[in-house]
């Protein structure tokens, strides 16, 4: 096997997007564990779609007018921004740097955005948000049952998480490799045992009676003060349920199409929520985005910000701290440079382009 390649010290000065670091990422990284991020759930039909889809949206250049001035920043529960390029919650970033976490929280926060922060982080919560020196946000997956969720839930907000992102797309979730021995989801309980006889489905009488319901998701409301935003929704009867209960916030996600292939993108259902619920609540997108105009496409279509999955996790593999934080600027760069070519002076701006009819 040949050894692996040190991280960077420096960011690479032929780096010019973030899919350039993909050649300096993947020979830093374990094969098994660079198949592990870059897999998708059966043949990859969704995971590829997440991509195409950017294309069939058009953007129309619009010389000579006068941006001067224009910004890209947002407030999102309570918090300001300067841009609206979220760091997507990722497991066991250990895995890709030995910072791990705190290094994206790190960078998150130099970039002045936000990360949120895995369920299943290889470092202690308690940490992270002290590295990153202001309220992150917290993903949470169900823990099997609400005393134990909301221990975990607890936690989260004692140590200073501001929001929850509630992911409901992968109501089981597990490793699907063998973790390194150094390497665990350190915040969590032992898992619960599923105990099923030899009549009964290991899917529905095993590991979906440990999934949440709409029941629990009412519960959660109930029980947290802090703003709850959902993440993984396709369906608009399912984000006006999710509204009627009192989420602040929906990400429209198809959990990077690791999850249920067959799916349409996440970007050909926003614009079927944007158009019933905009205003109503926060809209996000997750899912795809690779360049700083595929978020000016997502925000042209109504949503309120967008999550970096996968390319953050390039810079953080080449780079650490450092990367990240390089490959955050890239797209912010990116996304400023296309909303000044198409003389969007701000992010209001950008959503009265109306480039919905443009999509397929």
């Amino acid at each position: 096997m040949t050894a692996l390649l040190n991280k960077l010290q420096s960011t690479p000065q032929d780096v010019q997007t973030a899919t350039d670091y993909l050649p300096y990422a993947q020979p830093r990284v374990p094969n098994t564990i660079w198949q592990y991020l870059a897999g998708g759930a059966g043949k990859g039909h969704t995971m590829q779609a997440n991509l195409t889809a950017f294309d069939d949206v058009k953007l129309t250049s619009r010389p000579l007018a006068d941006v001067k001035g224009g910004n890209s920043k947002l407030e999102l529960f309570g918090q300001q921004f300067n841009h609206p390029l979220l760091l997507a919650p990722i497991a066991y970033q250990r895995l890709f740097h030995i910072d791990g976490e705190q290094a994206s929280a790190m960078a998150a926060v130099a970039q002045s955005g936000q990360m949120v922060v895995s369920s299943l982080a290889s470092q202690t919560l308690e940490e992270i948000i002290e590295t990153a020196n202001q309220a992150l946000w917290f993903q949470l997956y169900w823990q099997g049952d609400r005393t134990r969720t909301l221990r975990l839930l607890n936690r989260a907000i004692e140590a200073g998480y501001s929001a929850v992102v509630f992911t409901v797309d992968a109501p089981v979730k597990q490793a699907v490799m063998a973790l390194p021995d150094n390497i665990s989801a350190v915040n969590l309980e032992p898992p619960l045992a599923i105990n099923i006889n030899a009549h009964q489905s290991k899917v529905f009488d095993g590991w979906m009676a440990q999934a949440p319901n709409w029941a629990d998701l009412a519960w959660l409301r109930d029980h947290i003060s802090v703003p709850l935003i959902v993440k993984g929704v396709m369906h608009t009867e399912d984000a006006e349920r999710m509204i009627h209960i009192g989420c602040d916030g929906l990400v429209v996600s198809n959990h990077g199409g690791r999850v249920l292939d067959g799916v349409p993108s996440s970007l050909e259902v926003l614009p079927s929520v944007v158009e019933r619920f905009s205003g109503q609540t926060k809209i996000l997108l997750d899912s795809g985005i690779r360049h700083g105009q595929d978020a000016f496409k997502a925000l042209a279509l109504g949503a309120d910000a967008v999550m970096i999955g996968r390319p953050f996790i390039w810079g953080l593999a080449s780079a650490g701290a450092l990367g990240v934080a390089h490959v955050i600027r890239l797209m912010r760069d990116e996304l400023e440079m296309t909303m000044a070519l198409t003389g969007a002076k701000d992010l209001a701006a950008i959503k009265q382009l109306n480039l919905g009819k443009t999509i397929k």
